[in-house]
C-alpha cells in the first residue's frame, strides 16, 4: 500500500479544531488494515511532519435506513489520532 491508500481524509470536526490547538494532535481517517506504524509513515510523507504518537480505533457503522423498510449501514472506518512534533502543523486549506 502507498500513502494514499493508507490516509485516505483528515477529519475537520470541533472536538478535531480543539486538539489541533491545545494537543497538536489530528484525527485522520485510515484503511482498516493500515496499522501504526503505516500510518505513521504515511503521515510523515504525505505532510512532511514529524509523528510522536498514534492512536487508532475502529469505528463501526451506524445502522441507517434510506427510503425504503430495509435497514442497513454505513461502513466501517478506522480513525487514527495522530500527535505531531511540538511545531509541526498539517495545513488543512
Amino acid at each position: 500500500m502507498n500513502s494514499f491508500d493508507i490516509i485516505k481524509t483528515v477529519r475537520v470536526t470541533e472536538k478535531g479544531t480543539t486538539q489541533s490547538e491545545k494537543w497538536n494532535q489530528y484525527t485522520v481517517v485510515a484503511d482498516r488494515r493500515a496499522t501504526k506504524t503505516d500510518i505513521k509513515k504515511a503521515v510523515h510523507e504525505l505532510f512532511k511532519v514529524k509523528v510522536i504518537r498514534v492512536n487508532t480505533m475502529n469505528v463501526d457503522g451506524k445502522a441507517r435506513r434510506k427510503f425504503t423498510r430495509h435497514a442497513g449501514t454505513t461502513p466501517d472506518w478506522k480513525k487514527a489520532i495522530v500527535t505531531l512534533k511540538e511545531g509541526d502543523k498539517i495545513n488543512l486549506l
